[in-house]
């Protein structure tokens, strides 16, 4: 399972920028889709996640600015951010719970994406 994570880049504060994140490869069911970021220092930190049935949750700093969607026929996450703020800036992650079968066994992995930058300017 691969998770191609983009729409990341530049922004002024008060900016908004939209990351998208497709899931590709065996994949029998995507359960929770997740979004976290990471700021240089910092450890990896929940920004928003959305169940299979698309519940979300958000971090405190998300709520309000941030919003998570899914496309369960594209397999992609979305999370759409808004009011962007320089303390935003981190590197993006995205995360899928995938339900797959490797030899007609099921089985259930956490994937991870390779990260997408968020630079927002004062």
């Amino acid at each position: 399972v691969q998770l191609q994570a983009s729409g990341g880049g530049l922004v002024q504060a008060g900016g908004s920028l939209r990351l998208s994140c497709a899931a590709s490869g065996n994949i029998f069911r995507i359960n929770s889709m997740g979004w976290y970021r990471q700021a240089p220092g910092m450890e990896r930190e929940l920004v928003a996640s959305i169940s299979a049935s698309s519940a979300t949750n958000y971090a405190e700093s998300a709520k309000g600015r941030f919003a998570i969607s899914r496309d369960n026929d594209e397999k992609t996450v979305y999370l759409q951010m808004n009011n962007l703020k320089p303390e935003d800036t981190a590197v993006y992650y995205c995360n899928a719970d995938v339900s797959y079968y490797s030899r007609s066994i099921p089985r259930r992995s956490d994937y991870w994406g390779r990260g997408t930058q968020v630079t927002v300017s004062s």
